[in-house]
């Protein structure tokens, strides 16, 4: 299913579920948010909360419904690295098959000016090394 080097679990919570009884479009943004989350963790081995970024853009496209009972996982990758920008590309499926694909951009920004700032040497290592 693609050359995703980095692959989590999301639960699907009742109130993602619309009254069509599908995960509701606008969660799959969230879905996203909760990969984001857990690939800083595991892999650039800290938390984004703590992280200086910035989201500046999110694409995505839907490919089929996600049921109330899927199996919802979020393969991940960073295509290409930026000086400042970090994108990502996402594959959210259910059940194994193509849910929806995505690509967000974030920014890291200097915390008093807001100015963008070069991502740190560290996490180019672990992203080249895909940990």
């Amino acid at each position: 299913m693609g050359d995703y080097s980095y692959e989590t679990a999301v639960d699907v919570r009742l109130r993602d579920i619309d009254f069509m009884g599908h995960v509701n479009n606008a969660t799959y943004a969230t879905y996203l948010e909760q990969a984001r989350e857990d690939y800083f963790r595991d892999v650039l081995d800290v938390s984004l909360t703590e992280t200086n970024t910035v989201l500046v853009s999110l694409e995505l496209e839907y490919a089929s419904p996600i049921e109330a009972d899927d199996a919802v996982t979020v393969a991940l990758r960073v295509p290409e690295l930026g000086d400042s920008s970090l994108p990502m590309e996402y594959e959210i499926r259910a059940n194994g098959e193509r849910a929806a694909t995505a690509r967000t951009v974030q920014v890291l920004t200097e915390p008093n000016s807001g100015s963008s700032q070069p991502l740190p040497s560290e996490w180019r290592k672990r992203i080249e090394r895909g940990e």
